[in-house]
């Protein structure tokens, strides 16, 4: 077969472990998964209200348009209807932008540690790759600046970033858009944007008035519960969304996910409510790592990467043998911590015991 040479030595994504799996590999009866950055309270009810309802015709095709997901989400930004395009999942906005814009002879410019998929994409699109090292935890904005020439057609921002849960502060973040030339796309991906609770934090939506270069990226999969219905969405001006229209693949919103995501997001006292206790579990983390002596990044998300100072698969490996699947750091660019989900205030804890016996063991051996 004649494959493209950037496919030859990609790898595929590796999901963490599922709970069927574990059960199976340690005999366990019960399983919590803390690993992937869902929401532990599930959704909205108004979600399975809606599906309980829902009258089945499955011989039909999505609606092309969206129309009742792409009326709920522009109301809810108070925006055109024509400033959004939807994905399955973001991580397939972020494809279509891949696909549109870069190719060889141009390069992206991303962070790293950062979320996978940016240079995962750009290679397929055999563009070159310019990554910048975190910096304490945060994008190093002046060194990505650096890296622009006259090649440079996307920048990546992931704020909260994935792993490290850090942010980007409104100044530095408007500084930073000044100084880049007009003609590059700068893609905020915000999938953790319901979560945040700092004051500083950039109200992107604000910015496409002023920065006609910029998309901004949200998703279902986290705050809203619907992870497994794959719902994303990028937001941008009418100019930008037409043109990465036609890379979309007709109908790749399925009919119960467009459903869903519209019930979904008009029921922002859940998501309020969600957001609340997500804030009490990272601070019953940071208690516990501040006891222990664990370094860790303040999260903006739902997740805290905590530094064990030891290999992250044995701690991995350690704590799914006690029933709780993490997130090992060693694939995330981070070998001796763990990325764990903030999920409900028995899981939290029933986790932070297991981690402590981890530590204590440790210690004593």
């Amino acid at each position: 077969m004649r494959w493209k040479n950037a496919i030859l030595d990609l790898k595929p994504y590796q999901p963490g472990k599922s709970i069927e799996e574990v059960k199976k590999m340690f005999g366990l009866e019960k399983i919590t998964k803390l690993a992937s950055n869902e929401n532990p309270f599930g959704c909205s009810p108004e979600v399975l209200k809606a599906l309980h309802e829902k009258k089945n015709n499955f011989a039909l095709y999505p609606d092309g348009y969206a129309t009742i997901l792409r009326e709920a989400v522009a109301k809810h930004h108070g925006l055109s209807e024509k400033q959004f395009i939807f994905g399955n999942g973001s991580d397939e906005v972020i494809q279509l932008i891949s696909r549109s814009i870069l190719e060889p002879g141009k390069n992206t410019i991303m962070p790293t540690p950062s979320f996978p998929q940016y240079k995962h994409n750009a290679i397929l699109e055999g563009a070159e790759i310019r990554e910048v090292e975190l910096v304490d935890g945060e994008h190093d904005l002046d060194s990505m600046l650096r890296q622009i020439d006259e090649n440079t057609a996307v920048i990546w921002l992931c704020s909260p970033n994935n792993p490290t849960g850090t942010y980007i502060q409104e100044t530095k973040l408007n500084a930073f858009l000044e100084k880049v030339p007009q003609d590059i796309l700068v893609v905020l991906d915000e999938a953790y944007y319901e979560y945040v609770e700092a004051d500083d934090y950039p109200e992107s939506i604000k910015l496409l008035e002023k920065y006609k270069n910029i998309m901004i990226l949200r998703t279902f999969s986290k705050i809203y519960g619907l992870a497994s219905f794959r719902v994303g969405y990028g937001i941008s001006s009418e100019e930008i969304i037409s043109r990465l229209e036609p890379a979309r693949e007709p109908f790749n919103v399925n009919s119960l996910a467009m459903l869903v995501a519209a019930k979904a997001i008009q029921d922002q006292d859940f998501i309020q409510k969600c957001k609340t206790e997500n804030r009490k579990g990272l601070h019953a983390y940071y208690s516990f790592c501040e006891a222990e002596g664990l370094s860790y990044y303040p999260s903006q998300g739902n997740f805290i990467l905590i530094d064990f100072g030891v290999d992250g698969d044995e701690v991995f490996q350690y704590l799914m043998r006690k029933g709780y699947i993490v997130r090992s750091g060693k694939a995330l660019g981070f070998p001796t911590a763990v990325r764990v989900t903030v999920g409900t205030e028995e899981q939290n804890e029933g986790l932070m015991k297991a981690m402590k016996e981890f530590l204590h063991e440790t210690v004593t051996t």
